[in-house]
């Protein structure tokens, strides 16, 4: 069964220091809070591009949920819905994209 994520790709920020202080000091803490029915959060920094370009993104979350029916309950709540608006409102680089998605994995 393929696991259901809400995948958030922030881009780069104006100002780095200001918007990881903002994501882990703040950020992080509320989506824990105020997100509920999350099994799973990653957060991702991306360091860089096999080219030496700056990346167009800065982080990666991806917030796992049992089910899809438990990712739309979570988003629409107000507890998602401020988490999602407090998501909008640090990202200094632009609009945030969001995208939910089912993971499927393979072990080699």
């Amino acid at each position: 069964m393929a696991g259901t994520k809400l995948v958030v790709l922030y881009p780069y920020p104006t100002d780095v220091e200001a918007f990881e202080k903002a994501y882990v000091d703040d950020h992080v803490p509320l989506a824990k809070e105020k997100i509920k029915g999350m099994s799973k959060f990653i957060a991702t920094k991306v360091v860089g591009t096999p080219t030496g370009q700056t990346p167009p993104f800065y982080r990666i979350a991806e917030l796992h949920f049992p089910s899809i029916d438990a990712l739309k309950e979570a988003l629409s709540s107000a507890g998602g819905q401020e988490a999602a608006g407090h998501a909008i409102s640090i990202s200094s680089g632009g609009m945030p994209i969001f995208l939910i998605a089912e993971e499927e994995m393979m072990t080699f």
